[in-house]
């Protein structure tokens, strides 16, 4: 039995309901939900444009959440390091929402691979904070990322409250399928992450198959996992004046076929296998040279940073110069302009937690074709809303692409039906559903205080 079975005894099937009322008549009691949380986003600011750097999809789930979190009355703190001597203390993102940084290590010039060393100085950080409050002022902490699971470890312990812990990634699944010439997530980093879900008293994951992944990898208590798809911003992200008025607005051809790649360059990204995709299109069929435009919107990240021009050069080496566009990262309302513009977005990502831009460029109504790992078989619908492709194949790709070449209608006709199926991913009912997480961790706490007196 793990140690978080054997923990909760025999809560499991335990109701809170009048004794002797009728099966049929017994309301259920909502659990209290917390006044206040620390969340904690130790390698990454939701102040930092994704896109850039270590920033990315995780920066949008935490501003997103901890927005519609305030706005049912729970109000986050968030702790993120200080990257510049210039950024104030405290910041307020959104009513009920603050950003506090925290001085831990230099400012500039330190990869997220040397963060470990500083975890100690972001908690002594983090408890100076706590330490101007008075006792009780977070009901729980909200870790994200590894990096963050340990200082919330601490945090929880030191005053008595509930930790929750997102991923968003892990280190044993990252390496199970790395791109070639990818480097392998260390091993301190799996071994923090196994002591981070021992100490949880939640784990959220984006999808059943990281829930499943988490028992399986890492001995999670199934129990204790909570599966809570992130959301999309549905008034930022949605059809608007459509696919003509964005392409017009960003200077792109009207006709054109294109496919867009947003995100951030890196092996684990594959924008390679978007280029190769589009040599094999230009291979079969030259005269799409005359039509096709090849937008890459990021920036480089991770071990995409030892090569910074390495898709450029591979651009070159095929020959496809003229048709791919390179642009940097933008603001999220240009960002829904470049997928409004798509003729279809490309994520050949080799491991996705989730896949934020999948539902962000479906919800501009612009179907999807993409790798069928992580959590994008749940983000895409497979033959509907986009095309979900097993492998990593260019040829495959440049297969499902072809379509939006030939069939006029097709982006137009899938993008629909995009738009439809992203209008279910709501931040509203994310947030909500982490808030009930973050509910029945508090009344376990509650009650294993109360059965040891």
């Amino acid at each position: 039995m793990s140690q978080h079975a054997s923990r909760l005894g025999g809560l499991r099937g335990r109701s809170h309901i009048p004794f002797g009322a009728p099966p049929h008549q017994r309301p259920r009691r909502i659990p209290r939900r917390p006044r206040r949380i620390a969340m904690l986003s130790v390698h990454t600011s939701p102040l930092h444009q994704p896109g850039t750097g270590d920033a990315g999809g995780m920066n949008v789930y935490i501003v997103e959440l901890a927005k519609r979190l305030a706005a049912i009355d729970i109000e986050v703190e968030i702790f993120t390091r200080a990257t510049t001597a210039a950024l104030p203390p405290s910041v307020e993102l959104a009513p009920g929402v603050l950003v506090r940084h925290v001085d831990a290590g230099p400012y500039e010039g330190l990869a997220k691979e040397e963060l470990p060393a500083q975890l100690c100085a972001f908690t002594h950080g983090v408890m100076r904070a706590w330490a101007g409050h008075r006792p009780g002022h977070y009901d729980l902490v909200h870790s994200h990322y590894w990096l963050s699971g340990h200082v919330g470890w601490l945090a929880a312990e030191r005053w008595g409250v509930p930790l929750v812990h997102a991923m968003h990634t892990m280190a044993k699944v990252k390496n199970a399928a790395l791109a070639a010439g990818d480097t392998p997530e260390p091993a301190a980093r799996v071994i923090g992450e196994q002591q981070i879900v021992r100490a949880a008293d939640r784990l959220i994951a984006n999808t059943g198959g990281e829930a499943d992944e988490l028992v399986h990898h890492y001995e999670a208590a199934r129990e204790l996992v909570a599966v809570v798809h992130p959301g999309v911003n549905l008034d930022r992200f949605r059809p608007a004046d459509g696919r003509a008025a964005a392409r017009a607005r960003l200077g792109l051809p009207a006709d054109a076929l294109i496919p867009l790649f947003a995100g951030r360059i890196q092996p684990l990204k594959a924008p390679d296998i978007l280029l190769h995709a589009v040599a094999h299109l230009l291979e079969e069929d030259p005269s799409l040279r005359e039509r096709m435009v090849v937008p890459v919107v990021g920036g480089p990240s991770g071990s995409g940073l030892a090569k910074p021009e390495g898709l450029h050069k591979l651009a070159a080496r095929l020959g496809i110069c003229d048709v791919v566009r390179f642009r940097p990262p933008c603001a999220q309302d240009e960002l829904a302009d470049w997928y409004r513009a798509a003729s279809v977005l490309v994520m050949p990502s080799y491991s996705e937690s989730f896949g934020l831009v999948a539902i962000e460029a479906q919800a501009c109504g612009t179907p999807v074709v993409a790798a069928s790992v992580g959590g994008l078989p749940v983000a895409v619908r497979d033959g509907v809303s986009g095309t979900l492709i097993q492998g990593h194949d260019p040829a495959d790709y440049a297969r499902a692409l072809r379509p939006f070449a030939s069939e006029p209608g097709r982006a137009e006709r899938m993008g629909a039906a995009a738009a439809r199926h992203a209008e279910s991913f709501g931040w509203d009912t994310a947030a909500a559903a982490t808030a009930d997480v973050y509910a029945e961790a508090m009344r376990e706490r509650r009650r294993l205080r109360s059965a040891h007196g």
